[in-house]
């Protein structure tokens, strides 16, 4: 069975239960799998099938948890996208994931319209929350693109039931997570439906997920963090979620001390910002048993000062897209070593090789690789980065790792050159493609450098071709091609870039030159 089909058993069992809180309103299971049953009914009637791509263009609301379980409900594959992307960047994603669907807010409407020119492929836009001023606005997109509209409000009211019953194998595509690669561009992770149900599951069973928790959902729930542990794990343990629509220190401990969370996740930004918030009070974490970190290492001190001021244990986790994505979490009910990323969870295996795939001694660095049932299918219409990726039945994940004896990881290095932003990755190759493609720039390189709020920022160094040309006019340029957290932080004008006898631009020593100053 699928997610979906999980979570109408638990509807089943427990439908009075609170599936979710939103602004001040909690909905059943029962009403969760009612509007999930009348829109998969909807999306059927718009020529939806198995197999087909639906892209979400959809923040932390009800509309993206009722299209997810909808849309697996009918067999077709979720295609979650960052709604601050840019249109270049939506644009790309929906036109190589061949997305049938766009499934997005109303007040995205002018993202879906600029990127619009480039898919013709698409053929519906299903508009959630849609005025009428709105829908006559979309009208206006060209008529050889098929545009159905229809709002999600009436969609889920309606009363519908599937055209016919869609039987889902485990192999199939449940979700593409496009994930940034090496080349600049983004790669599509295609996570089966016993990928994301494994994780859930072995996720929720290791953190001693149950019905009586409270989980706060303030991450980006299109991102797979969030998907897993504060979406999918709660639902199939008939937990309730509390969605908090963005994150904002204020409003997410307001949503902890008036629900009475029991769970927190969050990157170790969130905690920073959380532990500098000056309103703070110990008492405002007094319902929570767990607090979750991921997507970036967490500073041990941070770690620390945490724990202390609010009177928590922090379990630090290490995923990736590509693992649906937990492999490694510290346990709760035994040590937890700060600095580390735990150990394996239930039914997932870790281990750190040599550049041979040999598993190197305890406590020697080697590239840490993963297999288990959350390992993704491949890379959507990519079978070269597919087939290096996955070697032997393993995920080769490409950060370099130790393990301690008593089976403790520890991420030594990220992927190189990475850079992490407030638990957002973002590859300098992309950047730099920005960069290169200005008339103005002769060459770009982009690193990543310590940021005491968000862990790192993003830095690049350019040469000009004309000195008329400004640092305001790139970041502007950058503004309108990458999304925010993308756009370099600083820029430094050089008369050239140090390379190597290749040829080969020396990103390490600009970075070190940076650090040593």
């Amino acid at each position: 069975m699928s997610l979906s089909q999980y979570v109408h058993e638990v509807s089943t069992k427990n439908p009075g239960k609170t599936a979710y809180h939103f602004m001040g309103k909690d909905t059943s299971y029962a009403e969760f799998e009612g509007s999930v049953a009348k829109f998969a009914a909807a999306l059927q009637s718009m020529g939806v099938e198995k197999g087909d791509h639906v892209a979400f263009l959809l923040g932390n609301t009800p509309h993206f948890l009722i299209s997810l379980y909808a849309t697996m409900r009918v067999g077709a594959t979720a295609v979650p996208i960052n709604p601050i992307y840019t249109p270049d960047e939506i644009a790309y994603i929906l036109k190589d994931s061949d997305a049938k669907v766009v499934i997005a807010l109303d007040a995205l409407l002018p993202l879906v319209e600029k990127a619009h020119t480039a898919l013709p492929k698409v053929a519906a836009f299903v508009i959630c929350e849609t005025a009428p001023e709105t829908v006559a606005k979309i009208a206006e997109l060209p008529a050889d693109a098929k545009a159905k509209v229809r709002a999600f409000s009436e969609l889920i009211r309606q009363p519908g039931s599937l055209e016919h019953a869609v039987k889902v194998q485990g192999d199939d595509n449940a979700v593409i997570l496009y994930t940034s690669g090496t080349t600049g561009k983004p790669k599509g992770a295609m996570l089966t439906h016993d990928n994301l149900y494994s994780n859930a599951r072995d996720v929720g069973a290791y953190l001693g997920v149950t019905p009586e928790d409270r989980v706060v959902a303030t991450l980006p729930v299109f991102h797979v963090f969030a998907l897993t542990v504060v979406v999918n794990a709660p639902l199939l343990q008939g937990a309730t979620i509390i969605l908090v629509p963005r994150f904002n220190p204020k409003e997410v401990f307001e949503a902890i001390k008036s629900q009475k969370a029991t769970v927190f996740a969050g990157v170790p930004t969130m905690f920073n910002f959380m532990y500098q918030f000056p309103d703070a009070q110990p008492a405002d974490f007094d319902s929570v048993r767990l607090a979750i970190s991921g997507g970036s290492a967490m500073p041990v001190a941070l770690l620390h000062n945490f724990e202390e001021k609010f009177n928590v244990r922090i379990s630090e986790g290490y995923g990736l897209s590509e693992a649906s994505p937990v492999t490694c979490f510290n346990p709760v009910d035994r040590e937890r070593k700060a600095g580390s990323i735990g150990t394996s969870i239930i039914n997932v295996e870790n281990k750190v090789v040599d550049e041979l795939g040999e598993e190197v001694p305890v406590g020697e660095v080697g590239e840490l690789v993963v297999r288990g049932p959350n390992v993704m299918k491949g890379y959507y219409k990519m079978p070269e980065e597919t087939q290096s990726a996955l070697r032997g039945g393993w995920l080769y994940t490409g950060d370099l790792a130790r393990v301690d004896e008593e089976g403790y990881f520890y991420i030594v290095d990220r992927k190189k050159d990475m850079i992490i932003v407030g638990g957002y990755n973002v590859y300098p190759r992309e950047v730099e493609e920005v960069l290169f493609a200005h008339p103005g720039v002769v060459e770009a390189a982009v690193v990543g450098l310590p940021d005491p709020n968000f862990g790192e920022e993003v830095h690049a160094y350019v040469v000009l071709k004309d000195d008329a040309l400004t640092v305001e006019d790139l970041r502007a340029y950058c503004a309108e091609h990458l999304a925010k957290y993308k756009v370099p932080k600083h820029f430094e004008v050089l008369e050239e870039l140090p390379k190597n006898t290749t040829g080969k631009i020396l990103r390490r020593s600009l970075k070190d030159q940076a650090l040593n100053k």
